[in-house]
């Protein structure tokens, strides 16, 4: 059994967090990660779907892209990402495939969760390789975040609707 200290998990997270923040800011679903290796970050990612037109630009993508790039090496062995979201399937092959040792996320996805919400991908027992996952770090914070994010943009659409009927 490993000792999970929560107050870097938090530390991290919380960096994940302020990447969440910025891709929010460009009008982009508020989900950031940060991949670490032996107590640094190597890499930073946060979703860039809608503005580089890619569905592949999710925030794990970018940040296990450049931690590869970082040390030399598509194996990420001895890594931990932390993602304010529970991955989706795509994202969950991509932290397998790249063989991350433990996964933190935040808020779980119950709609395309793949690391025990809807799936458990990242631990299927079939596959070469399973990751140890910490679910539910800072969950209502980063749930809150990615909560308002939707909320606010129904109440744009519901504005505008309302404007388009009204003119």
């Amino acid at each position: 059994m490993q000792i999970i200290d929560m107050t870097t998990d938090e530390k991290f997270m919380r960096e994940a967090m302020r990447l969440a923040a910025e891709a929010e800011s460009d009008g982009e679903v508020p989900v950031g990660a940060v991949l670490v290796y032996q107590g640094e970050i190597i890499g930073r990612g946060r979703n860039r779907v809608i503005g580089g037109l890619d569905p592949s630009l999710h925030a794990e993508m970018e940040a296990v892209r450049q931690g590869a790039a970082a040390i030399g090496n598509y194996r990420l062995l001895d890594t931990t990402l932390y993602v304010t979201l529970e991955p989706c399937p795509m994202c969950a092959g991509l932290l397998v495939h790249s063989r991350i040792q433990r996964l933190v996320f935040g808020a779980f996805d119950l709609k395309t969760g793949a690391a025990g919400s809807l799936f458990n991908l990242v631990a299927h027992p079939q596959l070469n390789h399973q990751i140890d996952v910490t679910p539910g770090v800072l969950h209502d914070e980063c749930a809150a975040q990615i909560s308002n994010f939707f909320q606010q943009q129904r109440a744009r659409k519901k504005a505008l609707k309302a404007k388009l009927i009204g003119d």
